[in-house]
């Protein structure tokens, strides 16, 4: 009796398990939303997204990965995220050569302001001036009067054709009347490698891409570009003030989504990534990467967008820069 009884009780338990084992693999299933980096490991958008994807995986009830699709200044990230399904699950870590390219780029398989909806304003990166210390000056001043005094002798790093290190120093050259020749590299991190080693002569960098090395022999920082004096970088002036007035550059850091993506989706994107945002942790992670972290609606986002885009369209004019 007592082993009929165990017989059946097993029985039942085995079976309850199997169904519960049936069902196991669809409740394991979880979303996952794909963080496109248009850079290589080692840029701006790349540290950023890296910094805060776990916990914006987490506020979704999702994983939250990050992807690197290098190439041609971020329009190749780009352009396979404009093409993804407008599901929400695809984004693209983008930053100010984002727009940029709409601009610099004579041909491109997408619109970079139609063919996108703002997500969500990540934060804003400010850029430093820095050479290398083989060059004889000690400011702004200096440095243009030096290049200006040898046109085509030296040489500037940039993240590639068409990355805000690029239009940062073509724009800053243009309006100093300024001749250098241009090597690109593959991040930020590469450009700033280049300087370090004495290859090159001088590169504006996010500002997280020279912090480290405000001691370093090697290597010295002359300005900040943003219209006021960087929160990381205090003690050093803006370009404006050193040497060449009226020129400022920063850039805004966020998410977008592909065009045709369900306002509540980008609602819900919004919600979350600014509620991660919020955290004083992340805000603190963001700070030492050189980012004032920035909250903002998707509508406000969407605005500010548009506005950069008039805003790029006149730097990228002013350097007289194109890509074919």
């Amino acid at each position: 009796m007592t082993s009929s009884l165990f017989t059946r009780r097993s029985l039942a338990a085995l079976a309850a398990a199997t169904a519960l084992g049936a069902f196991a693999p669809v409740h394991a299933q979880q979303r996952v939303i794909h963080i496109v980096v248009p850079f290589g490991t080692g840029a701006v958008q790349d540290t950023v997204a890296r910094a805060f994807n776990a916990e914006l995986g987490a506020a979704l009830n999702a994983s939250a990965i990050v992807e690197n699709r290098a190439g041609a200044g971020g329009t190749v990230g780009a352009a396979a995220v404009a093409k993804a399904p407008a599901d929400g699950n695809t984004l693209l870590l983008a930053a100010a050569s984002h727009n940029i390219a709409g601009f610099l780029y004579s041909k491109l398989s997408y619109d970079p302001l139609k063919d996108f909806v703002g997500v969500a304003n990540i934060g804003n990166a400010g850029y430093a001036l820095a050479v290398s210390s083989g060059l004889n000056v000690s400011n702004t001043a200096d440095f243009i009067k030096e290049v200006k005094a040898n046109p085509g002798k030296y040489n500037y790093a940039s993240a590639g054709n068409g990355s805000a290190t690029h239009l940062a120093m073509a724009s800053f050259l243009a309006k100093a009347g300024l001749q250098m020749t241009h090597i690109p590299t593959k991040s930020t991190g590469e450009a700033v490698n280049e300087v370090l080693a004495g290859r090159v002569q001088a590169v504006i960098s996010s500002s997280i891409g020279v912090m480290g090395f405000q001691a370093d022999p090697r290597m010295k920082l002359l300005a900040s570009t943003g219209q006021a004096r960087s929160p990381f970088l205090p003690n050093l002036p803006t370009v404006a003030e050193s040497g060449l007035p009226g020129y400022a550059f920063d850039s805004w850091i966020g998410l977008l989504a592909p065009a045709g993506t369900p306002k509540a989706e980008v609602e819900r994107l919004n919600a979350a990534t600014n509620k991660v945002l919020s955290d004083p942790a992340i805000q603190e992670r963001f700070k030492r990467l050189g980012v004032e972290p920035r909250m903002q609606s998707a509508e406000e986002f969407q605005k500010l967008l548009r506005a950069d885009w008039d805003a790029m369209g006149a730097v990228v004019k002013a350097s007289g820069a194109k890509i074919d």
